[in-house]
């Protein structure tokens, strides 16, 4: 079976989404691109800052309840149930807790062929990003630097610390190949 889905992984602010865009670029087929922030975009306001749903600490730190859990799931599955219709999938992701997050997509893909994908950048790299951008809680990209890589096996790794986004996808693409 072709892979039909890529699962990029990687802390706040390591560049994911620049990758995502360069791999749409690349790819010869058209891939559809899914990513966390649209999933926690997409939740009610109440689940953004109650105990079972998600909640952004102020130091950076994010913690996330049953009914996040619950949704994150469907989530997944409505995205498995995608690909074996035909569709290719890109997802951009944030593995909070770590191998546990990976088995949860393993759980809800099942047998799908999937190409994993991890993108590391230097914790003060990212941190800079961070501030950059101003849309993120200041310290997330450094608490999530390593925790989002513990006990994770990956099909593919690529650095963005001093890699730009188009080389990473071009590596990427490489190993649909």
């Amino acid at each position: 079976m072709t892979t039909r889905l890529i699962i990029i992984n990687g802390g706040s602010s390591a560049g994911k989404s620049g990758i995502v865009r360069c791999l749409q670029s690349v790819l010869p087929d058209p891939w559809l691109a899914f990513g966390v922030d649209s999933f926690v975009d997409a939740l009610p306001a109440r689940m953004q800052s109650a105990d079972s749903g998600i909640v952004f600490d102020a130091d950076g730190g994010v913690s996330v309840g049953a009914d996040f859990r619950a949704l994150e799931a469907a989530w997944a599955g409505g995205l498995a149930a995608m690909a074996r219709a035909g569709a290719r999938i890109i997802v951009d992701d944030v593995f909070l807790g770590g191998a546990a997050s990976q088995q949860r997509w393993r759980e809800a893909l099942g047998d799908l062929p999937v190409l994993w994908v991890g993108v590391h950048c230097e914790t003060t790299v990212a941190a800079g990003r961070e501030l950059a951008r101003g849309d993120r809680t200041v310290g997330m990209a450094a608490q999530q630097a390593l925790m989002v890589h513990a006990g994770v096996e990956y099909d593919v790794e690529v650095d963005t610390t001093h890699a730009e986004s188009l080389e990473c996808a071009r590596a990427i693409a490489a190993r649909l190949g």
